[in-house]
């Protein structure tokens, strides 16, 4: 028995590896069981797995880098203070654009040219069905991908021709004012001029296009320019600082239709588009006189602006603030005069010359308020009365229906009860020299003479002294007046 047991703890002692067979001490022919025993509990002990956790440090995920983006850190690396702008420093920044790598690509068009019927080629041609086949190699592609990409991402200044530019950008002096104007059956000359705004460095009057497509809604010939461009911020408690775009603009489309809007965006091309849409949102029609000018001449005010507008005859022009100019082209106005008073704020200036557009009155409207006839003076037709509108509802008041104290002029009711200042005209120098007396006494017997026969062939339908009834020899009978009108 005791040979038996020592083998089978030979053989266990073996397979776990604590001593070897040769060193097992023997008591009186036996072995040592409890050493053995004691050695493979301490074995078990070894191999089986700890309970203790092993703690390791733990580091602090929550960084500077992890909470903000690359463009931010990239903004913050190469970006210059407002400080440093001050003192000049990086002019250069900002100037670098990123390149569009999707620029002049196709999708399933690559180096190898493989049609690929569905991707880049029709499934079905006519009648046959379109075979995935291998083209000839494009040599050109990769050289026109590379020149495309050149011209990405390189700051250019806008280079104005000084032919339209002139000798300096906010002088007329050395620019270019088109061709003449044509006579008889010559030759039409084009000219297309750079649209650069007020002046060559500010958005103020420069063409930003027609505002976007709005369902089935097209502006066709409509034109926005910006009024006034300016950069905004306001502080607030979790961004701090908030810096925004602010444009207000005025669109059109030349034939007395317009709107004006502001809006604001954290980039210039997002309160463009956004600004230029809701401004056509906002039409309105403005009547106009022969497509030409005002109706008639009006007062109106907005804050501490006051705007006094003339009606003028074709060709005169628009003698106004460049603001009132620039909404005057773009709804089709072409003949004003206008005086601006008080504030010269942009806002202020479009809403009361907007006001006064709306306000303007028809000659039937304003006949139809009086319940009198409208009449008209003019010179040219040397001051004959015309009547231009009457009461459509043929209802017209009598002198005595008229109060003494209602206005009956019209420059008082269309201006509000309001007279327009008119400058103190002083007497010529000459007309105190001793030869201007002379004149007048050498030239008073028919200084009146002109406008008295025409007063008289009006009248009397010929030239004829007040006494011809009674004296028939008193007839006048000059060859150029003799007869009736």
């Amino acid at each position: 028995m005791a040979g038996a047991g020592a083998t089978r703890i030979a053989k266990l002692t073996l397979n776990l590896r604590l001593f070897s067979i040769s060193s097992l001490p023997l008591c009186n022919g036996r072995a040592r069981c409890t050493s053995t025993l004691a050695l493979v509990n301490k074995r078990k002990e070894l191999c089986q797995p700890s309970l203790h956790l092993i703690q390791q440090p733990v580091r602090n995920t929550n960084s500077f880098f992890n909470r903000t983006s690359a463009e931010q850190l990239w903004k913050g690396v190469t970006s210059v203070s407002n400080a440093g702008k001050k003192k000049g420093r990086g002019k250069g920044v900002g100037k670098a654009m990123s390149k569009n790598l999707n620029r002049g690509q196709i999708i399933g068009v690559g180096e190898e040219n493989i049609v690929w019927p569905g991707l880049n080629a029709p499934v079905i041609q006519g009648r046959e069905l379109v075979q995935q086949k291998r083209l000839p190699k494009d040599e050109e592609r990769q050289a026109a991908l590379v020149r495309l990409r050149d011209t990405m991402g390189k700051f250019r200044h806008l280079k104005i021709d000084p032919l339209e530019r002139g000798w300096s950008g906010t002088r007329m002096g050395g620019r270019s004012v088109g061709p003449p104007d044509t006579i008889g059956e010559g030759n039409v000359c084009v000219c297309v001029c750079v649209e650069r705004g007020w002046s060559g460095t500010r958005m103020g009057g420069r063409s930003v296009g027609p505002p976007d497509t709005i369902g089935e809604d097209t502006f066709e010939g409509f034109d926005t320019r910006v009024l006034e461009f300016k950069f905004v911020t306001c502080m607030t408690a979790v961004f701090g600082r908030r810096r925004r775009v602010s444009i207000f603009v005025v669109t059109g489309n030349g034939n007395g239709l317009g709107g004006f809007a502001l809006a604001k965006a954290t980039t210039v091309q997002g309160a463009t588009r956004r600004a230029k849409n809701k401004a056509a949102q906002n039409l309105l029609q403005f009547p106009l006189y022969n497509d030409h000018t005002v109706l008639h001449d009006f007062f109106s005010h907005f804050g501490k602006t006051k705007l006094y507008v003339k009606k003028m005859p074709e060709g005169y022009g628009l003698v106004c603030h460049r603001v009132i100019q620039t909404i005057c082209r773009v709804i089709g106005i072409k003949d004003i005069y206008a005086k601006v008073e008080g504030s010269i704020c942009v806002q202020n200036m479009t809403k009361a010359f907007i006001m006064g557009l709306t306000q303007q009155k028809t000659h039937q409207q304003l006949a139809d308020e009086k319940h009198l006839h409208l009449v008209e003076f003019r010179e040219e037709n040397l001051n004959f009365p015309k009547v231009v509108a009457s009461p459509q509802d043929d209802v017209v008041r009598t002198l005595g229906q008229i109060p003494k104290d209602e206005e009956l002029d019209f420059d008082r009711v269309v201006l509000d009860g309001k007279v327009r200042l008119q400058r103190k005209k002083f007497p010529r120098f000459y007309t105190k020299l001793p030869g201007y007396q002379i004149y007048l006494k050498k030239y008073a017997k028919t200084r009146n003479q002109e406008k008295v026969k025409i007063d008289i062939m009006a009248r009397e339908g010929e030239v004829r002294s007040f006494f011809a009834d009674q004296h028939p020899e008193c007839k006048l009978k000059w060859g150029k007046y003799e007869g009736n009108v």
